[in-house]
């Protein structure tokens, strides 16, 4: 298993994490994902160790803390051979204070998340997404207060805006506080807007990406084709805000996924996350799977590369215009695509 480190820090990471959002099913959302018990996340979760993926996500809003209960009772007995990543800032209650960033949110939904999980610490916290009603000097203060009391051990962002991200890089060097050293966003090959101006962002001030829905909801895993689109009942259909079943680009793209995965050997979910891990600045990108064949299938994605060719026929057929100020901008290209 490869590993790669989170920023400038000195945090290290193996290139798949496993997902956990399919434990649990909590609700109706969920249960498109998948309503893994514990008996079968243990399972999945000694599957991944040994193939050296070591890594587990999660978060208190999925299924509602059902996720991280599940996670916990699954690793009991091999939390030092582990990381744990998780996630607050989503609504978890009907209260005033049940949601968001600010202190008295982060410090509970911390303890709390760490009592589902029955641990002491927390390798990763992110910040699930970016709230626009507290100061970021609280968020910030508090998560740094939460790592020097041993609570959680590096800290990170989630679906950040480039101002967002890079307002918050400065308050924490202004103060001498801890800097999110990863942003866990959503990007896939026929999802490239994190390159537009997070990917150039990340790579100028050192902040690893840690990529979700590398598969965009499942429009990848090559059962989606012009002659057989998702089923109305399905995860890709629910996750149509990630990319649309009846875009043409989609189907430009997946005809092509099979052709390379043809050309080397592969399936198509493998060579789409091999062609993630090949972009700059990600440091891991996280798989889910409902069972073990799903899961075995993704070990499949590493030890091995495409071609520059592959790469760039995968590149141009993905390709879209951005918007501006971004087309402009590519008068300047910073990363080499």
């Amino acid at each position: 298993m490869e590993y790669r480190k989170l920023g400038g820090s000195g945090f290290n990471v193996p290139v798949l994490s496993f997902g956990t959002a399919t434990f649990g099913g909590g609700n109706e959302f969920f249960k498109a994902w998948g309503s893994t018990d514990v008996k079968e996340a243990t399972r999945l979760i000694d599957l991944c160790m040994d193939h050296g993926v070591n890594f587990f996500d999660t978060a208190n809003g999925y299924s509602a803390g059902m996720s991280e209960e599940i996670l916990g009772a699954a690793i009991k007995g091999k939390r030092n051979k582990l990381l744990i990543s998780t996630k607050s800032t989503f609504p978890m209650g009907s209260g005033p204070n049940d949601y968001g960033s600010s202190r008295w949110s982060i410090i509970k939904e911390c303890d709390d998340s760490l009592r589902r999980m029955g641990t002491d610490y927390i390798d990763l916290y992110y910040m699930h997404g970016f709230d626009a009603n507290t100061n970021v000097e609280e968020t910030l203060r508090a998560l740094d207060d939460l790592v020097r009391a041993g609570k959680i051990r590096y800290i990170g962002c989630s679906n950040f805006s480039g101002w967002h991200l890079m307002k918050s890089l400065s308050v924490s060097e202004r103060y001498g506080w801890s800097k999110y050293v990863a942003h866990q966003a959503y990007y896939s090959l026929v999802g490239r807007e994190f390159e537009w101006e997070l990917m150039p962002l990340a790579k100028d001030q050192q902040v690893s990406t840690v990529v979700w829905s590398p598969m965009a909801g499942g429009a990848l895993s090559g059962k989606i084709t012009r002659k057989t689109p998702p089923a109305a009942d399905s995860r890709s259909a629910k996750m149509d805000f990630v990319v649309s079943a009846k875009s043409d680009h989609l189907y430009n793209v997946v005809d092509v996924l099979h052709e390379v995965a043809s050309e080397v050997g592969k399936t198509v979910p493998q060579v789409v996350l091999n062609w993630v891990l090949s972009r700059p600045t990600v440091a891991s990108i996280i798989i889910g799977a409902r069972n073990e064949e799903q899961l075995k299938q993704n070990f499949g994605a590493i030890g091995w590369k495409l071609s520059p060719e592959q790469i760039a026929k995968l590149d141009a057929v993905s390709d879209t215009k951005p918007i501006y100020p971004y087309w402009h901008q590519k008068q300047f290209p910073m990363l080499g695509h």
